[in-house]
């Protein structure tokens, strides 16, 4: 039995799941298990012929691993269709087979760039250190299907204007590419069809999560929200669908350390790596 409290995790993996499309390829960076059961959902429901690709793991898969902590490296080692190395992945592999991808902006600005670099204009002395741009600068400057998302919506993420620039939106250098398509939070999702001051595509909400108002979502942003003429209510996932969530592809909730920081996150951390380690 399914219960029918929805969390805005649930509610993230539910709208990404709906953004994949049956037989593409999907890339998946590091530390993203919200992305993973997205990928893991739509595979299980209207997307069955998708096929995996990283950097990371170096090649592709065509049969999904288990989502997991103390085995997530069995897709890459035990499932994959071929292995090419670092190198070749991120530099021919990757930009040949252009696959949909989901970043996590730091910083985000209305045009849809975004910032992995640091907090703070000091980039010796930041006032914190973010985790870095992979290979964000490359791919951003020429992929058509950028896909962001932030699983905690708040105004040090939506920012009018970025410490650092990392993962390129819609820039005025932009020559390649078209720029981020979609941006979906715990709060609400995102289309860039609004256009700023000079007619150059911006950040617009689509759609509010169930029990959130724009007044909530505008307190969390740091720059003027533009709503859809046809704003609504974000649809919540189906019955089927959080069954397949909860108990096949993630009863162990590892989508949410994503959401959580602190004693929280290690807890749950703790509590993961045991029942693992028990199964």
């Amino acid at each position: 039995m399914v219960e029918t409290e929805i969390t805005p995790d649930e509610i993230m993996v539910f709208c990404i799941a709906n953004q994949v499309r049956d037989g593409e390829i999907v890339a998946q960076g590091l530390a993203t298990p919200l992305i993973a059961a997205a990928y893991l959902l739509a595979r299980h429901t209207h997307a069955p012929n998708l096929y995996f690709t990283s950097a990371i793991g170096q090649g592709v898969c065509r049969d999904p691993a288990p989502l997991g902590l103390t085995r997530v490296e069995e897709l890459w080692l035990d499932r994959s269709l071929n292995n090419v190395g670092f190198v070749r992945a991120a530099a021919d592999m990757l930009p040949r087979l252009r696959p949909l991808e989901f970043f996590r902006p730091g910083q985000v600005d209305p045009a849809g760039n975004f910032n992995n670099i640091a907090f703070g204009k000091n980039y010796l002395a930041p006032r914190l250190r973010l985790p870095g741009t992979g290979g964000i600068p490359d791919v951003t400057t020429y992929i058509d299907d950028i896909y962001l998302y932030v699983p905690r919506h708040s105004r040090l993420t939506f920012v009018e204007k970025l410490d650092f620039l990392s993962g390129l939106g819609h820039h005025p250098a932009r020559r390649w590419g078209s720029g981020p398509r979609y941006l979906v939070s715990d709060l609400g999702q995102f289309d860039f069809a609004a256009r700023d001051a000079d007619g150059n595509p911006c950040m617009r909400l689509t759609s509010l999560h169930p029990g959130v108002s724009i007044a909530m979502l505008q307190s969390h942003t740091g720059f003027p929200v533009i709503a859809a003429p046809d704003l609504k209510e974000t649809p919540a996932p189906d019955p089927e669908a959080l069954r397949l969530l909860r108990e096949e592809i993630d009863p162990l909730g590892i989508r949410r350390l994503e959401s959580l920081s602190g004693a929280a996150r290690r807890q749950l951390l703790r509590q993961i790596i045991a029942l693992e380690k028990g199964r």
